[in-house]
């Protein structure tokens, strides 16, 4: 059922993490945050924040390689088609590539963690907060932890359990 149970909270964290609004400035002030932890904790992660039609944020850590920004392109494929956390995939479906049925390139789509839908206040989902470097599951952690931080929501509230 642990699962189940976690496909749940996924669900929950899509919907209560809703920003009132998503600018420049939003996506500076999640970006630098997440950016900081990283740099305190020693992850080597790739960071973007973005609208559909354009990047508002990027950064990489040490450790991190030209592999991760196309993690992260796939991931962001894939939030936008599914419109969901790139990890509700993983759990839904298991990781590895979308079937041929699906007409999910996986040259251009990734079953993995790390996609975050951005959505804010009367508009819906708008983009994707992305990180990569990190096992999927941590990967979508951070991207939790900052949208909680930024919101002032705990993050214990929100968190999956650790495996």
């Amino acid at each position: 059922m642990a699962v189940a149970d976690d496909i749940a909270l996924v669900k929950k964290q899509e919907l209560a993490l809703e920003l009132p609004r998503f600018d420049e400035d939003v996506a500076f002030a999640i970006g630098s945050a997440i950016r900081d932890r990283a740099l305190a904790e020693g992850m080597g992660i790739v960071i973007d924040l973005r609208t559909w039609d354009r990047q508002m944020f990027f950064a990489a850590t040490a450790n991190t390689s030209a592999d991760n920004a196309e993690w992260v392109r796939r991931k962001i494929n894939t939030v936008r088609r599914y419109q969901r956390a790139s990890y509700r995939m993983v759990l839904e479906r298991g990781e590895g590539p979308f079937s041929p049925q699906s007409g999910a390139d996986p040259a251009d789509y990734v079953i993995a963690g790390g996609g975050f839908p951005i959505r804010v206040t009367g508009a819906g989902i708008i983009g994707a907060l992305t990180i990569s470097g990190l096992p999927g599951r941590s990967d979508h952690a951070v991207a939790v932890d900052a949208l909680c931080d930024h919101l002032g929501l705990a993050r214990s509230d929100y968190a999956l359990p650790v495996e």
